[in-house]
């Protein structure tokens, strides 16, 4: 499974890339919504783990619509977090 990664202003800037390109590997623990992506890129630990952290106040995007933790999510799928407030 790929999953095409965004990321947005202070988001990118600490995690220090504007997108990816997330391969879960046959017989990994399987990505089942968009929260399971945010707790998997958590869990690298660092400032992945600080800008992504569910403490802080994020908004997510499945395939360019507001979504939430629960929203499913399949191959070829885009995901993207920002902060609540981004500018021009």
């Amino acid at each position: 499974m790929k999953i095409n990664l965004r990321f947005f202003a202070s988001v990118r800037e600490l995690v220090g890339t504007a997108q990816e390109v997330l391969v879960v590997e046959e017989g990994a623990a399987p990505l089942r919504t968009v929260g399971d992506v945010r707790a998997q890129l958590i869990g690298r630990g660092g400032n992945w783990e600080y800008a992504l952290a569910q403490a802080r106040s994020l908004r997510m995007a499945h395939n360019q619509v507001m979504c939430d933790a629960d929203t499913p999510v399949s191959d070829g799928d885009e995901v993207a977090f920002f902060p609540p407030v981004t500018g021009g």
